[in-house]
This record gives C-alpha cells, sequence and structure tokens, in this order.
C-alpha cells in the first residue's frame, strides 16, 4: 500500500513538471524558462536523489514522446535526471534553509544549466559554447535567487505537510 502511495505521488510530480515545463514554459531555441524544477526540487527533497533522477528523466522522456518541440535529445534527459538527483543529494533529509537549498540551485545552475546543457545546445544548433553562452548565464543569473525563493516557499508551505504523508508512505 504505502508504494503504491509514493508511485502515485511522484506520477503526479512528474506530470506537474511536465506540465510546467512544456505549457508553462517560454521557450526559445537557446534558453527555456519555466517552474519545472519545482517538482523536480520537491521529488529529490522527500525521496532522495534516486527517486529525483528517475523523476526527472521520466518527465523529460514522457515530456518528448507526448509533446514533442523537435528531436528527441537524450543529453537533456541526463541533465534533468543530474539535476533531480542534485536535489535529492544536498536536500533530502537535510535541512531545507536558504543555504542549502542555494547550494543545491547554484550547482545545478553551473555543473548542469551552464555547463551540460551549454554542451548540449551547441551540438544540437552547430553554434559554438561562446556563441551562446551568454544569454545562459544572463538567463540563470536571473534566474537562480529566482529558484531559490520559490523552492523555499514552495517547502515551507507544503514541506511539513508532504514531508509527513512521505513518512507515513515509508512506512
Amino acid at each position: 500500500m504505502r508504494d503504491t502511495k509514493k508511485i502515485v505521488f511522484i506520477g503526479l510530480l512528474v506530470a506537474l513538471q511536465v506540465i510546467l515545463t512544456r505549457f508553462l514554459g517560454i521557450e526559445t531555441p537557446i534558453v527555456r524558462v519555466s517552474f519545472g524544477f519545482l517538482p523536480l526540487a520537491l521529488a529529490g527533497m522527500l525521496f532522495g536523489p534516486l527517486v529525483g533522477g528517475i523523476t526527472g528523466a521520466s518527465a523529460d522522456i514522457l515530456g518528448m514522446l507526448i509533446f514533442p518541440k523537435g528531436a528527441y535529445f537524450p543529453g537533456f534527459t541526463v541533465s534533468t535526471a543530474l539535476s533531480g538527483a542534485i536535489y535529492g543529494m544536498f536536500l533530502h533529509k537535510k535541512s531545507k534553509s536558504i543555504v542549502n537549498i542555494s547550494i543545491a540551485a547554484i550547482s545545478i545552475t553551473l555543473f548542469i544549466n551552464l555547463g551540460l546543457n551549454t554542451l548540449w545546445l551547441s551540438m544540437l544548433t552547430g553554434k559554438g559554447v561562446y556563441a551562446i553562452i551568454t544569454p545562459r548565464i544572463i538567463k540563470n543569473l536571473i534566474e537562480l535567487p529566482i529558484r531559490v525563493i520559490v523552492i523555499y516557499t514552495a517547502w515551507k508551505a507544503v514541506g511539513s505537510c508532504l514531508n509527513k504523508n512521505n513518512e507515513k508512505m515509508a512506512v
């Protein structure tokens, strides 16, 4: 019974991530702005790095299968899975303080968003990394504090309730 509840909740987080990323996001060929990070952060916070990574990969694959916006590229699936795992490593069973959330968000911004995703985009568009990095740096500098505030506020608003339910699911 507890596994069923956990799987259903993770499925809801996957669906929410797909909706926030594919429908409520703003996308150009080199920059995407969305709140799809929030369900991914919650999955990592509640269930740990492995489930956070699986949630990210599942949402990316499902989003591409149902609502494709170009050809599928597995690099972005790896990036999303790593982002979920990073949230889990820094925030699962740890204090959900601004500092911990900031460390997780900065790690994802530097290594995933500006590192891997810029590499993937360079490979897909045929443009050099230096040609696409400037708008990506600007976007991530603006988005980073917003990401931290949104995750922190969401956790304060619903985190304790979700955490209690998560403990019930684990029993």
